[in-house]
Formats: structure tokens, C-alpha cells, sequence
């Protein structure tokens, strides 16, 4: 790949990239963003969804390592980044996220972000509210992240002129008001939040608005016309609020859709290659279906920056699940290119797999057939099945990473645009003379409920 150039008032020689998850999150999001960083093509890296939840690793050749949440994962390469305004901004944990990244050599790391006044403003009493419900769900958890960002997200569906955001920051009166009503609205329906008084909450913001460079609707247009934008979604396809197996999802839209909305307001619809991010074996944290979940897989696999986590629950891994895989690609529109992850594996794990097929209810199932939009209903139901559903027909690469790349590029139908054999080695293949591919499901019985 190129350095990209615009001519007048034409596209950039190199379009636009946006960097979704095929899976359940923890693909390795964060170290393929890092290795496009590193091409010099892009100008900046744009979040399009989540916050503070997100946690996207990333190992640089000399061993630093860092764990993004809300900065852009091209931030240890001086690729500046922009919080959209489909995110969520938690300013105090941006300010923890800062100072490790100064630590790392990243002198002024605000200095490398803007963030869109638009954006809600995820506060403790979101985080708290959050993790008063998941413990009221007892065993019946979800599965969050119990940072808040679903509470952000539903707060502001429910109260929307009343949702605080990150322009409110720069009003003090305005947002202590907006904080005030905020707790005890939520301390009305669950009770006392342990969080700190909303005066406190005000002082971290307005230091957040003083520090950060707060922009309006159409700084992002003027980012697209210096060169192409390198989009960074967080989480995964399979957690999508309406696609996801529902109810262990999140409050977000995973997909390419919030990135090509910023772009069509930007005045680039349609310019963007869609790569999406698939590990050699499939996992998730939490509960919710993983059909081809192998604990034995989980001890010769283990994960240095991914555990059990307090309210995420468990790390869980399983071997490379097709048919969910391939529903993420299908409920997308298709993807252009694969980045796969995790290459080193299959030779370090001889029994390493992949499902294309499932058991259940003594019918083979190779393909889930999308449901009617924003069904949830339609979309639970199928989690009940998917949850008794167990693996039928199996392929077994072999364990040369090319052997991998092969199989997944024709199972999910793009080529491989990354390939990464550990935390720090991402090779970037040539696809410059590649054409944008087309999707096209698998043969099989769909699983219909």
C-alpha cells in the first residue's frame, strides 16, 4: 500500500478502511490498526462506536504495550485520533489512558485527539447503575463490561434532551444541572449509586473540555479531504445490539454501518474498504453461545492481556466457528478483506479446528439466516437454540499459517489483507490490484426459529 493523495476535489488514491470484528470482540482489533498505522496512508483514526469498554491491545516491536479504550489505536505511531460522535466519552478514564500512554513515550497524547461535542458523556453513575443491574440479574448476568456505556446509551433513548455529552463539558453550570437530574433519576429506580457527588464529576470534565480539542460536525469532512481515514470499531459483529444473540449483546452497532453514515456526512459514501478481523479460533468473554467452546482448547491457548473478568465474567475460547462467523459477515453486507489473527497458533496447537457445521435438533445447520431487522424478539429466540446447538462437520488445516488463510479467505469470501502470527508481527499483504469481492453465503440449511 501507497501513501494515498487526493486530487482535486476527487477521491483519495487509497480509500478510506474500516476495521471490524467478526466475532464476539478480542480479535486483535487493536494490533491491525497499529500495523495500518504504521503505512503512513492514513490521517487519522477515527472510533465510530462503543467507549470506554473497549480494550484493544497492542505490543510495538520493542515491547511496549498498551491497552486502547477510547484513544485511537494509532496513537503510539503519531496517527492522531477522533472520538466520533457515535461514541461514548468517559473523561476519567481517558485521563488514567493518558497518563499510561505518556509513560510509554507519548508525550502529549491529547494532543493526538479530538472528540465530536456530540458524543454522550459516560459518568459513574452510568458505571454504577450499570453494575447495580448486572448484579440484580444474579446468575442470569449479561455479560458487560460494567463500565456504564449501555446505561449512557439507554439514559440517552430515555431522556434525550437531558443526556449529558462531551460539549456539555464545557459549561459547568450546564453540566452540573445535567448530573444532578442523571443520579437521581437513576437513584430513584435502583437506589443509593456508589459514585462520587456530581461537583466532583464537574471538576474531572471541565479539566477533560480545558485539555482536549472539542470539534463540531464538520471537522470530520475536513479530515477526510487531507487523506483517507482509518475507522476503528469496537467489540464485535456478534454483540451487535440488533444482530447479536440477544440479550448478550451490547448497546452498540458493531457493524460497518455507523462508520459509512460519518462517511456519506463527510461527502465520501461508498469510498471505504470494509476488513474485517477474524482469530484463528473463536472466543468470547461472558456468557452467551459459543458453540465450539473446548476448555482443553482454553489451556493450551492462554491469553496474556485477556482473563476473567469481574461483571465480563469468564475468557472463553473455542475453535474456529464458521457458521457464526460467516452470519457476522452476511448480517454486514459483506467485507472486502480479512485481517486474521492469531496465525502462530494452529502450529503451536495441533488439534486446532474449524466448525462448519451444527447439530441441533437432529437437523445439520451450515448457515444462520439474518432475521427481520431490529427483531429482538426474533433474535432471542435464536440464542435459546444456538445455546443447544453443538459442532457436526469439522475441518482440520494444517498448521502452516497459509493453510489458515486459505481456509478462512474462501470460507468467509474475501482475501487476507493482514496476517498476524503474535503480538507484535503483522504482516501486510499487497491487494492493490485486488477488487472489491463479493459475498456470497454458504450452501447449507439455514437455521430459522
Amino acid at each position: 500500500m501507497t501513501a494515498a493523495s487526493r486530487g482535486p476535489g476527487g477521491p483519495p488514491t487509497s480509500p478510506h478502511t474500516i476495521v471490524v470484528d467478526l466475532g464476539y470482540g478480542d480479535a486483535g482489533k487493536g494490533a491491525v490498526v497499529d500495523r495500518l498505522s504504521r503505512t503512513g496512508e492514513f490521517t487519522a483514526v477515527v472510533r465510530f462506536n462503543g467507549g470506554a469498554q473497549a480494550a484493544h491491545n497492542v505490543v510495538t516491536e520493542d515491547g511496549r504495550h498498551h491497552t486502547f479504550a477510547q484513544f485511537g489505536s494509532g496513537t503510539l505511531r503519531g496517527v492522531p485520533g477522533h472520538l466520533s460522535r457515535f461514541t461514548c466519552v468517559d473523561p476519567l478514564a481517558l485521563a488514567a489512558e493518558a497518563d499510561h500512554l505518556r509513560a510509554l513515550g507519548v508525550p502529549d497524547p491529547y494532543g493526538l485527539l479530538t472528540v465530536d461535542r456530540r458524543a454522550l458523556l459516560t459518568t459513574p453513575y452510568h458505571a454504577a447503575a450499570n453494575r447495580l443491574r448486572e448484579q440484580a440479574r444474579g446468575a442470569a448476568r449479561h455479560g458487560s463490561c460494567g463500565m456504564g456505556v449501555g446505561e449512557t446509551t439507554a439514559y440517552a433513548l430515555a431522556h434525550p434532551r437531558d443526556a449529558p455529552t462531551a460539549g456539555d463539558c464545557a459549561s459547568r453550570p450546564r453540566l452540573l444541572r445535567l448530573l444532578r437530574l442523571l443520579r437521581d433519576r437513576l437513584a430513584d429506580e435502583l437506589g443509593p449509586l456508589p459514585a462520587p457527588p456530581p461537583e466532583d464529576c464537574v471538576d474531572a470534565c471541565t479539566a477533560f473540555a480545558r485539555t482536549v480539542t472539542l470539534t463540531g460536525e464538520h471537522h470530520l469532512r475536513d479530515l477526510a479531504r487531507r487523506g483517507p481515514l482509518l475507522f476503528e470499531g469496537a467489540q464485535g459483529v456478534l454483540l451487535d445490539e440488533w444482530h447479536g444473540f440477544h440479550p448478550y449483546t451490547t448497546w452498540s452497532t458493531t457493524t460497518f454501518a455507523h462508520a459509512e453514515t460519518l462517511l456519506e456526512e463527510a461527502g465520501d459514501g461508498g469510498s471505504a474498504r470494509r476488513l474485517g478481523v477474524v482469530r484463528t479460533f473463536t472466543t468470547r468473554h461472558g456468557p452467551g453461545p459459543l458453540v465450539t467452546e473446548d476448555p482443553e482448547l482454553a489451556a493450551l491457548l492462554p491469553e496474556p492481556h485477556n482473563g476473567h473478568g469481574r461483571w465480563q465474567g469468564a475468557f472463553r475460547v473455542g475453535h474456529f466457528d464458521a457458521v457464526a462467523h460467516g452470519y457476522a459477515v452476511e448480517v454486514c453486507g459483506g467485507v472486502d478483506a480479512l485481517a486474521v489473527t492469531h496465525l502462530d497458533a494452529a502450529a503451536r496447537v495441533g488439534t486446532l479446528r474449524i466448525c462448519r457445521g451444527y447439530g441441533l435438533d437432529g437437523t445439520l445447520v451450515e448457515r444462520l439466516a439474518p432475521g427481520p431487522p431490529r427483531d429482538l424478539v426474533h433474535q432471542a429466540e435464536l440464542t435459546g437454540r444456538l445455546l443447544g446447538a453443538a459442532p457436526a462437520v469439522w475441518d482440520t488445516p494444517g498448521p502452516d499459517p497459509e493453510d489458515w488463510t486459505a481456509a478462512l479467505s474462501a470460507l468467509l469470501g474475501a482475501p487476507v489483507l493482514v496476517a498476524s502470527s503474535g503480538p507484535a508481527r503483522q504482516e501486510l499483504r499487497d491487494l492493490r490490484s485486488m477488487g472489491k469481492s463479493k459475498y456470497v453465503s454458504g450452501k447449507g440449511s439455514p437455521l430459522s426459529v
